[in-house]
Parts: structure tokens; sequence; C-alpha cells
């Protein structure tokens, strides 16, 4: 959604493009830590890829 967000509204720049290295690189790593069941680092893995979301979403409103 993030993505369709920033495309759309026609706002990608720097900002936009350095956090969606951080959440594409949380979604990848979650994979092997939902596998080999890494408990805590699971959860900051998430975490981190929801942040990264959170402030492209944000980037668009302003």
């Amino acid at each position: 959604i993030a993505c369709t967000v920033i495309t759309f509204s026609d706002q990608s720049d720097l900002f936009t493009s350095a956090c969606a290295f951080p959440y594409l690189g949380a979604r990848v790593l979650y994979i092997p830590a939902y596998y080999f069941g890494w408990r805590p680092w699971r959860s900051l893995i998430w975490f981190a890829g929801f942040i990264a979301t959170t402030l492209i979403l944000l980037a668009a409103l302003f």
C-alpha cells in the first residue's frame, strides 16, 4: 500500500527510497526468522519493517 500511495501521489524522493531498503531487508530477514523461530528477533525485524512503512506513509502526507 505504501508503494502505491507514493507512486500515485508522485512523491518519491530520497527519503522514501531510503525507507524502502530497510523495509525490503526486514521482510527478507523475517522469512528465516519465522522459519527458525528466532523469538525476540522476529518481532524486532517485523517492527523495523512496520516503522519503515509508517515513515513512507507519513512522507506522503507531508
